[in-house]
Formats: structure tokens, C-alpha cells, sequence
């Protein structure tokens, strides 16, 4: 069987690429600029070319044919308005990279499935795709076009720490000030629920979908069946930094509203939420799928990749004084009220 991916070498492709490269019936092709040729495995065909480039894409595919085509770099509807000029008669399913953030918020009720409505008026990322798998549904409605949606929540993997609150420049910064012995910003209370998956977990059951006739016309949300609180999400990475686990609650409102880099659509309309994933769709349509990576086991892995590799170990100087600040400003609000009440 033949597959094309548009993207395949980041954090949710890159370990589909890996498992499919493993697997004989497969033979892959990546479509991408080639900013990541050296990771790629050798079993693996790449197609070295900008997918906006749509002239010279329909040139290089023009004699190809194609059992599953994924795009996991789609955000807007004229991307997928592009794939569709691309791929129409071209391969027998097109599956699209959606998002969970795209669910309901705030939420009715915390147990998400592929039935609970779609709505975020905190992130125009969603938004965006929601509008994308509208229109795919149409076009799977309408002219019968092989469509699979695929809806990830927070998926990570060896290069990246998944945390709530970061800066623009990723979440190592909060790593540092957890090795220094500084408080991190924890948004609410560290109570509510979230859901970690690793990327090697993610591959198994996207592959599983891969040629899945049950799969045409579906949508799908694949993760971890493991809830965590914030609070044991951070005391995780605390006890495998070796450090104590200094957190600051601050209301996420507040932190939305103070900060100079997007907190509102991350924050309010994905990671405050309380969200528990029922896998049962996904399960029943690929039998024998089970997330087996435990956050203990997967975050582990990764800092000890981000601490023994230096290109992920990006600093943030501005985020860390941003929280600095956000910290000296409410403990002075808090000395301030006290001495008003006295």
C-alpha cells in the first residue's frame, strides 16, 4: 500500500513515519521542504517541494496514485481547498490533522467524544479547524470524497515537555525555573484534569486507521485513557528533575488577560478545562489499540533528551520575567489587601 504525507517530521508524524518505515505492506512518501531530512528513515521516499506551490506539486505527483493521503499541516480551509484540487481521484482516503481544542468550550460536560459539539470562541486555531472539517464533510457528503478527521489533544514527544503556561519559545524555561528553584505559574488551581499522549502511543492507532474502510467518513480522537491534574502533571516532572515542585496558582482569566503572547485560545479555549476522552470509537475501529505509555514513563524519557541535547534547550529571558512580574504584582495585591484590612 502506498501513503503520502504532507509534513511527516513533526511531533505527531514523525512517530507514524517511524512505525510505517517498520512496516513492509507500507511504502511511504513525504512531501515536505526537506528541513528534516537527517531524521527521516532511509526506508522512507521524500518528495522535496512546498505543498503552496501548487502547480509544481500536481507536476511531481501527476503519475501517482495513492492508498492514503494525510495532510498534517492543514489550518485553514484554503489548504484543504488546495488538497482537494490536489488529490481529488488521487487516493482512496484523505485524512486531515484536526484538533480536540476544536470541542466545545466551555464544556457541558467534561466526557469528550467524536458526538460532542464542536464550538471555541476563545482560539481562532480552532476555529479554523472546525471551518476545515466542515468542509470536508461536505465534500465526503456531497461527491463522496474519502475523508478520515483525526482529532489529537496534547501529544508530545522526546523533543518537547508539555506544560500548561509557557512562552512563545516552548516550555523549557519552565524546566529552568523548576531546576533553579523558582515557583512556576500554574493556572487555576492545579486541579483540573488533562490528558497527556505520546506520540509513539498516537502512531498506533493512526496507523490502525490508515486503509480502515470503517474510517471513510469518520472522525476520530486519539489519546491516552489517562486523566492526570495539572498538580500531578508538574509533580511528575518535579520528581524526575530531582527538584521540589514550587507552584504559584493564578486564575487563568488573569493570566489571559496580562499576558503579551497568546494565553487566551491555549489556555481558555484548550488546557483549563477539565476533559476526560472516551477511546471507544477509535477502539472499536481498530481492535487491539491501547495507549500503553504512562506520563511517568514518557516524560521521563524526554527530559532526559531535553537536558542531553542543547537546540532544546531554548531560553525564554522574557517569559521568565513575565512570571516574575505576574508573581511580585498579586503578592504585593495580596500584602496590599491585608494591610487594608488591618
Amino acid at each position: 500500500m502506498k501513503a503520502l504525507f504532507i509534513g511527516g517530521t513533526g511531533t505527531i508524524s514523525m512517530a507514524i513515519t517511524r512505525l510505517l518505515a517498520q512496516m513492509p505492506e507500507w511504502e511511504l512518501y513525504l512531501l515536505n521542504r526537506g528541513n528534516r531530512c537527517s531524521s527521516i528513515p532511509s526506508q522512507v521516499k521524500t518528495i522535496e517541494a512546498d505543498i503552496n506551490d501548487e502547480a509544481r506539486v500536481a507536476e511531481l505527483l501527476a503519475d501517482m496514485q495513492f492508498d492514503v493521503v494525510c495532510d498534517f499541516i492543514g489550518f485553514v480551509k484554503e489548504q484543504l481547498e488546495r488538497d482537494y484540487r490536489l488529490f481529488r481521484g488521487k487516493t482512496k482516503q484523505f485524512m486531515y490533522i484536526s484538533s480536540a481544542s476544536a470541542y466545545q468550550k466551555p464544556l457541558s460536560d467534561y466526557r469528550i467524544t467524536e458526538g460532542t459539539p464542536l464550538a471555541n470562541p476563545y482560539w481562532e486555531y480552532s476555529r479554523n479547524k472546525i471551518v476545515c472539517e466542515e468542509y470536508l464533510m461536505k465534500l465526503y457528503r456531497e461527491e463522496g470524497f474519502p475523508i478520515t478527521i483525526i482529532r489529537p489533544s496534547h501529544t508530545y514527544d522526546e523533543r518537547n515537555v508539555p506544560m500548561g503556561v509557557h512562552g512563545e519559545k516552548g516550555s523549557f524555561q519552565v524546566i529552568k525555573r523548576m531546576l533553579e528553584g523558582k515557583p512556576i505559574i500554574v493556572h487555576g488551581d492545579g486541579t483540573s484534569l488533562w490528558t497527556m499522549t505520546h506520540n509513539s502511543d498516537f502512531a498506533k492507532a493512526f496507523v490502525g486507521l490508515m486503509g480502515n474502510v470503517h474510517a471513510i467518513g469518520e472522525s476520530f480522537q486519539i489519546t491516552n485513557d489517562e486523566s492526570l491534574t495539572w498538580n500531578q502533571i508538574y509533580q511528575t516532572i518535579a520528581n524526575c528533575l530531582g527538584v521540589e515542585y514550587k507552584p504559584y496558582y493564578v486564575s487563568s482569566d488573569f493570566l489571559a488577560e496580562v499576558s503579551d503572547f497568546d494565553l487566551r485560545g491555549g489556555l481558555l479555549g484548550d488546557k483549563c478545562n477539565t476533559v476526560v476522552f472516551d477511546n471507544t470509537k477509535v477502539k472499536r475501529a481498530v481492535p487491539g489499540f491501547v495507549a500503553t505509555v504512562r506520563f511517568e514513563q514518557g516524560i521521563r524519557s524526554t527530559l532526559e533528551y531535553v537536558l542531553s541535547h542543547e537546540e532544546c534547550q531554548v531560553e525564554d529571558p522574557a517569559f521568565d520575567a513575565w512570571c516574575d512580574n505576574v508573581i511580585e504584582a498579586l503578592e504585593e495585591a495580596k500584602h496590599a489587601i491585608k494591610r487594608k484590612m488591618n
